[in-house]
């Protein structure tokens, strides 16, 4: 078995209220960063580390998560524009065209609200020279 982290966060879970609008919302993104879907079940689906649930799985315990801020990695500037028209196709509001922002020179980002709100962002940061692409372990 083999999994792969990124630098600081393990895993991430949002609970939302119509988990149909989310998984075509999510599916959307997902497809265009070329990340599956990892797996899913009637209360919940999850994605790399991402995972989002219905409010009635165990792991909610009823409670809904509050907005919430999630920047996605993009590979360049032109999966950041394909993520800007995924997201508004499958149901998600412009929150931010696709633009250069003033963060730092080569900041590249677009903006969507979720089904629940949520600021769902995708960035390129311009060229760089990662010393890898992800963590790997194996077990």
């Amino acid at each position: 078995m083999q999994l792969y982290r990124g630098r600081l966060i393990d895993h991430i879970q949002l609970v939302v209220r119509d988990l149909a609008a989310s998984r075509r919302f999510y599916g959307a993104l997902f497809e265009v960063l070329g990340i599956p879907v990892g797996g899913e079940a009637d209360d919940y689906f999850w994605a790399d580390e991402l995972f989002i649930s219905s409010a009635d799985s165990r792991a909610a315990l009823g409670v809904l998560t509050g907005r919430h801020h999630l920047a996605f990695q993009a590979r360049d500037r032109a999966m950041v524009n394909a993520f800007h028209e995924a997201g508004l196709a499958a149901g998600g509001k412009d929150n931010g065209a696709p633009g250069e922002r003033r963060y730092h020179p080569g900041y590249y980002a677009c903006f969507l609200l979720d089904p629940d709100g949520n600021n769902i962002e995708a960035v390129f940061h311009g060229e760089a020279k990662r010393s890898v692409d992800a963590v790997e372990l194996s077990f």
